[in-house]
């Protein structure tokens, strides 16, 4: 006896799309899905950007303004040890080597700090056994 053909349960209908039709709508979906997050990724960076862009220039005139500050405040104590009864050229004269002083250390300092500083020692090392590992050693 011969086997009979399989029926299907659901008749397959004209309007049905086929795998080919989903994986093709499936990958234009997923393309716009990502170009539209690409889109809102750019769209945020740009506020954040205009954000950070405004702080910096924030901290910039702030800078600014404290280096005047300093330079005011150098004057004033020149003038307070003018008063104090110094002759001015001296009284500046002085305000200016104690500012030179406190450069000296500090590029002392930096140079210290700038000594400490060593290459990767162990990273170099470690860099060094991968040709060994990769060969199986």
């Amino acid at each position: 006896m011969a086997p009979e053909p399989v029926k299907a349960t659901h008749p397959v209908d004209e309007g049905d799309p086929t795998i080919g039709k989903l994986v093709v709508d499936v990958t234009r979906d997923i393309s716009t899905l990502i170009s539209k997050e690409i889109e809102l990724a750019k769209t945020e960076l740009k506020v954040s950007m205009k954000f950070g862009g405004t702080g910096i220039a924030l901290f910039a005139a702030a800078g600014f303004i404290a280096v005047l500050a300093i330079i005011m405040l150098s004057v004033a104590i020149a003038y307070f040890i003018n008063w104090a009864g110094l002759d001015l050229h001296w009284a500046f004269l002085i305000v200016f080597a104690f500012y030179l002083l406190v450069a000296a250390l500090l590029a002392l300092v930096g140079v210290k700090k700038v000594k400490q500083v060593r290459a990767p020692e162990r990273a170099i090392a470690q860099g060094k056994e991968i040709p060994r590992a990769l060969k199986g050693h």
